[in-house]
């Protein structure tokens, strides 16, 4: 096999195998900055505590909590095909969503760094049956690995966005040494499968993005009747997913609307929870009064602006909501997920860079499902439109909920594609019984 890779790949794999000895240097760095997890750490170089249960074993990977929530509808399906099921992603946010929102039945592993040896060693003691791999985090050494095992391996919910698309496209070959060990892909968009085919891979399927069919988000009915006494009668923006250069323009946004709009609060939710402190910091020093929610706090009459800075939770602020700003949008990192706020009924305002999404804002833009505000000034008039006109809110809600209904049907569709896998496994779990 190493051969016949390109000579891009023939240095990764020898620089990853060699770079083994400075792990722990890695792995001490990461520790301290809160990206790993004490106690599950050796599942980093490929060795867990888990015993594998006896089976056929369907082996899901996605980077982090995006991708591990797309997958949600449909491991809940895959489940009914009794099946066992591994989900590797690479973050603890993503872990402790698993932990949170997924039945207990659901193994969940750190993806081993990319080395040969510990990937070997994952896969030596999962033996995963099929391996579906979503969006877009392909690391080299788990794809040879791999597939020097002849293990069947499907991307799903593919995208390839308009940013890493040119990168890719320059080193045609290597990318095209990876796509090509895939049976299928399976295409968010028609666009993203025009550019996984010209970039090597062989059998491309538009199927439609997974995240339009996730189900709402939870919410505990006690902290969200807590919330709504609270705050009953205030007007409320939630600013969801907010990354740092964001949160100044709310906090400007929030000062200018609240001259309009008395008792006006501002729910942040950062994407990244332990950015709330420095957030607070930053409310207060531009004179506002600022409640944390890590530190157990609650919204009082007096809070203008509320930093919620806790893990799964966004379902409960998303039912709070008079419109939602939808973060990463106002700086380029390309928009965060609009569906799950969608599906509870939220009214949706973001800013110019959702390239991540674009398809999806697209047809909300123009269905009037969603606003759009390319500076400041443009997001407290959308957002002022909103609060001022409950009419407005309801016919954009709507709108959106048509649009998400219309763009839907892709846990069917990648459901169908997977069938000849699954019926492979069906029939081996028949004749092991046998």
């Amino acid at each position: 096999m190493a051969d016949s890779l390109p000579m891009t790949l023939r240095f990764y794999r020898g620089l990853s195998s060699a770079i083994v000895p400075l792990a722990p240097a890695l792995i001490k760095r990461r520790l301290r900055l809160g990206k790993e997890d004490p106690e599950r750490i050796g599942e980093r170089r490929g060795i867990s505590r888990d015993v594998r249960p006896h089976g056929p074993m369907v082996w899901i990977h996605g980077a982090s909590v995006g991708e591990v929530l797309a997958a949600a509808a449909l491991i809940a399906r895959l489940r009914a095909f009794d099946v066992r099921i591994l989900l590797t992603s690479g973050t603890v946010t993503s872990a402790a969503i698993v932990a949170k929102r997924f039945p207990p039945d659901i193994i969940h592993q750190y993806v081993p760094y990319d080395s040969p040896r510990y990937v070997a060693r994952f896969l030596d003691h999962w033996q995963p049956s099929l391996a579906l791999f979503i969006e877009s985090d392909l690391w080299p050494n788990l794809i040879l690995c791999s597939a020097a095992r002849r293990l069947p391996m499907v991307l799903i919910n593919g995208r390839m966005s308009q940013r890493s698309f040119p990168r890719w496209r320059r080193v045609h070959g290597t990318i095209s040494a990876l796509l090509e060990k895939f049976d299928i892909c399976l295409a968010q968009s028609a666009t993203d499968a025009e550019r996984f085919s010209a970039l090597g891979c062989r059998n491309v399927i538009t199927t439609g993005n997974l995240k339009l069919d996730v189900p709402a988000p939870p919410a505990d009915p006690d902290k969200l009747e807590r919330l709504l006494s609270l705050t009953r009668g205030r007007p409320i923006i939630v600013a969801a997913s907010t990354h740092p250069g964001e949160e100044e323009i709310l906090i400007e946004t929030h000062r200018t609307l609240a001259g309009f709009f008395p008792g006006l609060l501002t729910v942040m939710v950062p994407r990244h929870p332990d950015r709330g402190p420095p957030i607070w910091r930053l409310v207060d020093a531009a004179g506002l009064q600022a409640s944390l929610r890590s530190r157990d706090e609650m919204p009082t009459a007096a809070t203008a602006v509320y930093v919620a800075d806790t893990m799964g939770e966004l379902g409960l602020f998303y039912r709070l909501a008079g419109a939602v700003f939808m973060g990463g949008s106002l700086v380029p990192h390309g928009g965060q997920n609009p569906i799950e706020a969608i599906k509870l009924g939220a009214s949706i305002v973001h800013g110019p860079h959702v390239f991540n999404f674009a398809d999806v804002y697209e047809a909300l833009d123009c269905a009037g499902g969603a606003r759009k505000a390319p500076n400041e000034e443009a997001l407290v008039k959308q957002l002022g439109r909103l609060l001022a006109d409950p009419e407005a809110r309801a016919a954009t809600a709507a709108a959106s909920h048509r649009i998400v209904d219309e763009l839907g049907g892709a846990l069917e569709r990648t459901l169908a594609a997977l069938e000849p896998y699954l019926l492979q496994l069906r029939l081996e779990m028949g004749a092991a019984d046998a």
